[in-house]
């Protein structure tokens, strides 16, 4: 009998038994599968796989691909990164199919009630390893989110980043000539690659992004499931009021239905930034009230460790 070296199965067989490839490859399909299928369920990124397993990005993209000539000792070290054992990459049974089934039976069979909880207990569970301690804060121009997100960070010792400040830091060009020079749709571009860097780059931040984020659906959503997303919210007149006290009188000049508009903006945006998890009204409150009101609500829940 020849001597199997690997899950590929080249053997030194001399009666060229082709069954015994034939099954090797089964088995690096299956574990393959088993492999993107666990990192599905746990919600690790390949990217961060391979630096947990020390295992390369290009020997997992084949053996997801199944075709991939692994070692069992790097197969190992996938399983253990993955917090699984090594049987379940390679058996034919499927355990965690069992297992869903079981699961699905009781769900069935529970209370409204109980169905409810154990939903809310999943996605908890989920967005507190996805959304880790990111918090962003959302809406219109002049709600407060810059000066509370730089107030907060500081209290809280967790870095404050401005979105538009990383996109010129990146671009080398303030926003209003990115928007002269590409257009919005282009800045749209850039403000979704900005966010996509710093989703990979920061598990603990506080993040300000500008009101019209809302107006991308892909990264909206993206924002939305990366983030403990908070709405700061203030009436118009604040809103104007602000904006125009940090020395910009574009919103008034020369326009005398600009509050009309502001309200319409408020108003075609609402329901879009009501889907954030939690919100801040600011209006009529002072600084440090609106800075205490921030704070309670990220440790009340649970938002940072």
């Amino acid at each position: 009998m020849g001597e199997i070296t690997n899950f590929r199965g080249e053997t030194t067989d001399p009666l060229g038994d082709q069954s015994s490839d034939s099954g090797a490859s089964e088995l690096m399909v299956r574990a393959g599968q088993r492999v993107r299928k666990a990192r599905d369920i746990k919600g690790i990124p390949r990217r961060e796989l391979s630096e947990i397993s020390g295992v390369s990005p290009r020997y997992l993209a084949q053996l997801e691909a199944g075709e991939g000539n692994i070692s069992i000792g790097l197969l190992q070290r996938v399983a253990a990164a993955l917090d699984t054992q090594i049987e379940w990459l390679v058996s034919k049974d499927d355990p965690w199919e069992n297992e869903k089934l079981s699961f699905m039976k009781l769900y069935s069979r529970a209370s409204f009630e109980a169905q409810q909880r154990a939903l809310s207990q999943l996605i908890d569970g989920q967005n507190s390893e996805v959304k880790a301690n990111r918090i962003c804060l959302l809406g219109l121009r002049g709600a407060g989110k810059s000066t509370l997100g730089a107030m907060i960070g500081e209290r809280m010792n967790i870095p404050f980043v401005e979105l538009n400040r990383e996109i010129e830091e990146q671009s080398g060009m303030p926003v209003n000539e990115l928007i002269a020079l590409y257009g919005h749709e282009g800045y749209r571009k850039l403000e979704a690659r900005a966010l996509e860097r710093i989703i990979a780059t920061h598990d603990t931040l506080i993040l300000a992004v500008a009101g019209g984020i809302v107006a991308e659906p892909e990264t909206y959503a993206s924002l939305l499931n990366s983030f403990h997303t908070i709405w700061i919210k203030a009436s118009p007149t604040e809103h104007m009021d602000r904006v125009r006290a940090q020395g910009d009188t574009r919103p008034m000049q020369n326009n005398p239905e600009s509050m009309e508009q502001l309200k319409a903006i408020l108003a075609s945006r609402e329901t879009m930034y009501s889907k954030a998890q939690t919100k801040l009204e600011t209006s009529g409150k002072t600084v440090n009230e609106s800075l205490n009101d921030l704070e309670r609500i990220l440790l009340q829940n649970g938002y940072v460790d």
